[in-house]
């Protein structure tokens, strides 16, 4: 009784107490990420515009570390979350174990590749030796270090799909917390540590990172764990990796189609200057303020519908949805009003550079015009994630970062300047929310329509 309790409640509690219940430690832990990410960029923002701006040229190949993770936890919360609501807790254990032997591969496969071709990869974005110089000793580190990454990533997710939202908070808030303490000491060299400059900022986000990931696997080990994952008894199971990435490799790719687009729109700005990569750099870190909270909600929210649509709840799933669309555009209109009325406040905090306050202010103002519609944008993705229908996330996704946003960015930027490409942007976002609005409503009519129908939907 007591081992499905947690899991139980999501078909049974009222859906907004049960939805803030669930996602709020998400979004308490992923705020005070997103303010690691913010902080973390004002240290190095300190040392240079130059650093800062290396730093941004680092982050597409961040994302797609933060991708493979990212992918391979959304597949494994979906696929665990539903087969407890079926009741069947020993296959979701299994997953378990699945993944997080994959997690030590990743780290093995990544860490060959960043210890050789760090500078090269590196290079395929821009043709300033002096940011090369300094991105390439960054993003080394991370690469080399990326077990450390993958495992929080991918643990978070095995706990996330039993429906336990609190461990995942307390480890979250473990590494961010960790990560902002340790970062000015390697930085800048306080105390007995010498200055490391950029690659502190690197070592601090490894060290932080393998220190929480010691925490879940304690946890996830411990008799304190819904699920009872053993090692010893593991057994392969090449159908288990099959509906992992079912739902988890279109989410991993749309964080490459995001790293695919970042490194595009960097090649982009480079023929404007360093200052305008650096400005997209603070933009991006921003931003993680207002959508960080709605990836927190999914965190609740995606348990709720995969819970719910394995015992063949239709009225329940179609409250979830409209209640957390709601909640979701609140928070993203929040965020349109604070960039709109302080974009300079916000910009100054990283560098005091009248040349970067003045593009940066330029780009939060036009960029943000579309917040009030990416917060309904990014649940209607994750409702497709958790009926197991992935594709069409991918597919909206690339519509809106590859085939929209970079062609635009390119021909606006060309016609109209700098200070003008930013509207690409909201022109693709509001696109893009259009036909993936009618599909979802087309699915979700059909899987309504079947379970009322008594007629089983195929998990």
């Amino acid at each position: 009784m007591n081992k499905n309790k947690k899991s139980a409640r999501m078909g049974e509690e009222a859906i907004i107490p049960l939805l803030f219940k669930l996602s709020i430690p998400s979004i308490i832990a992923m705020s005070i990420q997103a303010l690691y990410n913010v902080v973390d960029s004002i240290y190095v923002g300190r040392l240079s515009t130059d650093a800062l701006s290396a730093l941004s040229l680092a982050f597409p190949i961040q994302l797609i570390i933060i991708g493979i993770g990212v992918g391979t936890g959304i597949g494994t919360s979906s696929l665990i979350s539903r087969l407890l609501g079926q009741g069947d807790n020993k296959k979701a254990a299994n997953v378990a174990e699945h993944v997080i032997l994959l997690s030590a591969i990743y780290g093995v496969v990544v860490a060959i590749i960043g210890a050789i071709f760090a500078k090269d990869i590196l290079q395929l974005f821009t043709d300033n030796h002096k940011l090369i110089s300094i991105g390439s000793e960054y993003i080394r580190i991370i690469l080399v270090g990326s077990f450390a990454m993958f495992l929080p990533m991918i643990a978070n997710n095995i706990l996330r799909g039993e429906g336990n939202t609190f461990t995942p908070m307390i480890a979250m808030l473990i590494g961010s917390v960790l990560n902002i303490i340790i970062d000015p000491i390697f930085i800048f060299g306080l105390g007995f540590m010498p200055k490391l400059g950029v690659a502190g900022a690197a070592y601090a986000t490894v060290l932080a990172r393998l220190l929480s990931g010691a925490f879940l696997i304690y946890i996830l080990f411990s008799d304190k764990n819904e699920l009872k994952i053993n090692m010893k008894s593991f057994e392969f199971e090449p159908q288990i990796i099959f509906d992992v990435y079912k739902v988890g490799l279109p989410a991993m790719f749309m964080q490459f189609l995001a790293s695919f687009m970042l490194g595009g729109m960097n090649r982009i700005l480079a023929e404007y200057s360093a200052t305008a990569i650096a400005a997209a750099g603070i933009y991006f870190r921003l931003q993680s303020f207002v959508f960080m909270p709605v990836f927190g909600l999914n965190q609740g929210y995606m348990p709720i519908i995969g819970y719910n649509y394995g015992h063949y709840k239709p009225e329940r799933m179609k409250k979830a949805i409209k209640s957390t669309v709601i909640v979701a555009f609140s928070f993203t209109t929040a965020g349109f009003i604070l960039f709109q009325t302080i974009p300079e406040l916000l910009i100054s905090m990283f560098n005091s550079d009248p040349e970067l306050i003045r593009i940066g202010t330029s780009a939060l103002k036009k960029i943000s015009l579309a917040f009030p519609i990416i917060g309904p944008a990014i649940i209607i993705s994750t409702t497709f994630q958790a009926l197991g229908k992935g594709f069409p996330s991918l597919l909206f996704s690339f519509l809106r970062q590859i085939v929209i946003l970079l062609p635009v960015m390119y021909f606006f930027g060309k016609w109209f300047g700098l200070n003008n490409l930013w509207y690409a942007f909201p022109l693709s976002e509001v696109i893009s929310i259009i036909p993936a609005s009618i599909w979802l409503i087309y699915i979700l009519r059909n899987i309504f329509k079947r379970m009322r129908a008594g007629e089983e939907e195929v998990v």
